[in-house]
């Protein structure tokens, strides 16, 4: 049943299409080897959060020279990029994130990365292990096929890239958040916003959810204080050291013993320590810090409160002081649920094939901040499968790992799904279940 309503969507809407498939799929074929070509040129030299200066100009040099209207700078180092179409109509987006990693590239490739940067003042090694120089590159691509397919246009198409999204320095503003504070919606305000990810998964498959799609995440900080003793006279102080190791065990057992995670996903995980300095001195101070994944607002604030109940309770039996900081650190990825179910037949055209489509896949346990543009105006962003071929999802080096790399079969089906989701958006005007803004 469900393919065969996906194969209706696909007969039917380059029927009443303005921009015929045919002509995307023969210029998203016309650009394909630029695309690889930036995507290596990108990845051989990657750049920090705030810092994406030579990514940045390669993007807007681009831009302005396919006639683009082109902003620079909007959130540090990020690129704006506005086509207006031949025919009157609205405004829609598109979303590209620029910044590496402080990752060791492993891949072995020809163009591996071998730069470096700086990272909490220390210099080291910079790659993209996230792929977002495929993100690049494919939005470059779909600037290009949609500059050429512009008289046919019924709007205006606003093109963000985006610099930080793995998160700025620190003491430094960036990433989306910076952007919509400097007005990248201004003037043109997008209707909607479409974005995608590389991840494990048939290359050039496309896979999404309407709801919940990428979790909430919050930081946690834990801060521990007591009295500092001799590691050999433990009783005239407290015991920080196993304070810390009761309340990390206690904590990781919350989620499995309070949440049942058939029907809300949700993670919370202490993952550093900062306690003690010698072998032999109990410290007065020690910090614990995690993150909490989840789904279901009420049910994170919930957790948020069981949380500081238990760790405020362990430190009362051991005889010391406890603090619980919980802070954002990206906001819920919400896919607009009439938006989702409509993009099934602009990306089943994308992709040529409705086994290449997956609009129910599960919902992941990280993070993007793309959440806060889809905030502003609604929006869908999806995944767009780049494992090696023969290789199984699960075999596939997941992102951030120094093995990641994009099989570049899939780059193409990224281009067209990109130009394909913003042009019939234009078009068809889709109803939503937002309210209008």
């Amino acid at each position: 049943m469900r393919q065969l309503t996906l194969a209706a969507l696909l007969l039917a809407a380059p029927a009443s299409a303005a921009v015929p498939v045919s002509a995307v799929n023969t210029q998203a074929d016309a650009v394909e080897a630029k695309v690889i070509d930036w995507r290596r040129d990108i990845h051989q030299h990657p750049e920090l959060g705030n810092r994406e200066v030579r990514t940045a100009a390669l993007v807007a040099k681009h831009l302005r020279a396919l006639g683009y209207e082109v902003r620079e700078k909007v959130g540090v180092t990020g690129v704006v990029g506005i086509l207006k179409g031949g025919k009157p109509g609205g405004v829609v987006a598109l979303r590209a994130d620029m910044d590496a990693l402080p990752v060791k590239e492993a891949t072995g490739l020809p163009f591996a990365s071998q730069a470096t940067g700086t990272y909490n003042g220390a210099t080291v090694p910079v790659a993209h292990a996230c792929g977002h120089d495929a993100h690049v590159a494919m939005l470059m691509g779909a600037a290009e096929v949609l500059a050429k397919l512009k008289a046919d246009i019924p709007g205006t198409v606003v093109l963000v890239f985006q610099p930080a999204e793995e998160g700025p320095p620190a003491g430094e503003a960036g990433g989306a958040s910076l952007m919509l504070k400097e007005g990248v919606f201004n003037a043109p305000k997008p209707q909607a916003i479409f974005g995608l990810h590389v991840w494990p998964g048939v290359a050039g498959s496309l896979s999404w959810r309407p709801g919940a799609m990428m979790a909430e995440a919050d930081t946690v900080h834990i801060t521990l204080k007591g009295v500092q003793t001799h590691g050999a006279v433990p009783w005239r102080g407290t015991d920080l050291i196993g304070q810390v190791a009761t309340t990390v065990h206690e904590v990781n057992r919350l989620v499995t013993r309070t949440i049942d995670p058939t029907q809300t996903p949700t993670i919370l995980t202490m993952s550093a320590i900062n306690a003690g300095l010698r072998h032999n001195i109990i410290p007065d101070k020690a910090e614990i810090f995690g993150t909490m994944r989840s789904f279901d607002l009420a049910r994170r604030d919930q957790l948020k409160e069981q949380l500081e109940k238990m760790v405020k309770g362990i430190a009362a039996v051991y005889g010391t002081e406890a603090t619980v900081d919980i802070s954002s650190a990206g906001a819920l990825t919400y896919n607009e649920p009439a938006l989702a179910t409509w993009l099934s037949g602009p990306l089943a055209e994308a992709t040529g094939s409705v086994d290449q489509i997956h609009p129910d896949a599960p919902p992941v346990t990280v993070s993007e901040d793309v959440s806060l543009f889809m905030n502003k105006v609604g929006g869908v962003y999806y995944f767009l499968g780049i494992s090696p071929d023969g290789v199984a999802a699960g075999e596939t080096p997941p992102n951030h790992s120094p093995f990641f790399t994009v099989n570049e079969k899939a780059l193409k089906t990224g281009v067209k799904a990109h130009v394909l989701s913003a042009i019939r958006f234009l078009e068809q005007q889709p109803k939503r279940e937002r309210p209008a803004s």
